[in-house]
């Protein structure tokens, strides 16, 4: 999976992912149920690093194969949208192949 762009960038999509999923089930929950905000601070610091990789790598991915705008784009905003991302994942692994 990590000997390609597109490989690296599905792997740390899918890591963002997770993250992102984390910070919204688990730490924000803690924070205004349980009173414990150092959750989010630490998933949302992680969260944020794994999200400027994420950009990073999308950039790399667009350019490398030559993606369209809107293709991008997509992909982009799927980063977004909680569950979204395995979803796009299963198309990129057919592209990956």
């Amino acid at each position: 999976m990590l000997d390609s762009k597109l490989g690296r960038f599905r792997a740390i999509a899918l890591i963002e992912a997770v993250s992102y999923l984390i910070l919204l089930f688990i730490a924000m929950p803690l924070k205004y149920m349980a009173g414990m905000p150092e959750m989010v601070k630490y998933t949302g610091w992680l969260h944020g690093v794994l999200f400027v990789a994420y950009g990073i790598l999308l950039l790399q991915v667009w350019i490398g194969y030559k993606w369209s705008f809107k293709k991008t784009t997509l992909v982009f905003v799927s980063s977004l949208v909680p569950f979204a991302p395995f979803f796009v994942d299963r198309r990129l692994k057919q592209e990956d192949q």
